[in-house]
């Protein structure tokens, strides 16, 4: 069972036997240094200063030359001299890392926040049963467990929310993305999600929880 630690806005690291992997330490998540430091891998889905932190990852790869990470092609040229150290992925990869099986999912581009703007790229991990799928809402065609589900930003909808846990199928969801809301707004989507998902749980742990199960 791998075990999910909520942190800020889209960030979240998966622990199993003793093994971490850090998803998406962005700009908003002020402990980013430290979850670096002691991860044992890092993934990152898109190159959204919320969801990379350039500087902090570049400092952390400087002091860690073994540390592994993983990240789409536009978001390990955001580190600059340090690009050549990511692996970078794209949807149908697979690969074993801090003793867990990713799948890299999705269909490779971000939501639409409007049609004015130029398109954007993005991945989706399932990691041993748990989906982040960064800012989508990209079905996978696998079974998902837990899904990390993305409740605020310029690109959400609460109606294709729904409709996304209702086609991902999880056991339950747990909220990310939510840095755009206050307690009041993280608990009106919960209202919401459950009864139009047939009673499917929605976590909101608080940053720095842990579900265990």
């Amino acid at each position: 069972m791998v075990a999910v630690t909520k942190h800020a806005h889209a960030t979240v690291v998966l622990g199993s036997a003793g093994c971490t992997l850090l998803l998406d330490p962005g700009v908003f998540t002020t402990n980013a240094a430290d979850l670096l430091a002691t991860a044992d891998a890092v993934l990152i889905t898109h190159d959204h200063p919320d969801h990379i932190d350039p500087a902090v990852i570049s400092a952390a790869l400087a002091d860690r030359p073994e540390l592994p990470l993983y990240a789409p092609a536009a978001a390990a040229a955001l580190l600059g001299d340090l690009a050549g150290r990511a692996t970078v992925v794209t949807p149908g990869d697979t690969f074993d890392v801090a003793g867990l099986s990713v799948q890299v999912v999705g269909s490779g581009a971000h939501a639409v926040i409007h049609r004015d703007l130029p398109p954007m790229s993005n991945v989706g991990y399932l990691v041993d049963g748990v989906y982040h799928p960064g800012d989508s809402y990209d079905v996978p065609d696998a079974e998902v467990d837990t899904l990390l589900l993305p409740t605020s930003g310029p690109w959400t909808k609460l109606g294709e929310a729904v409709d996304f846990v209702r086609a991902v199928g999880p056991r339950r969801s747990v909220q990310i993305h939510d840095g755009m809301y206050n307690e009041i707004g993280r608990g009106s989507i919960g209202n919401f999600l459950a009864p139009l998902t047939g009673g499917r749980p929605l976590l909101s742990p608080a940053p720095g929880e842990t579900i265990e199960d």
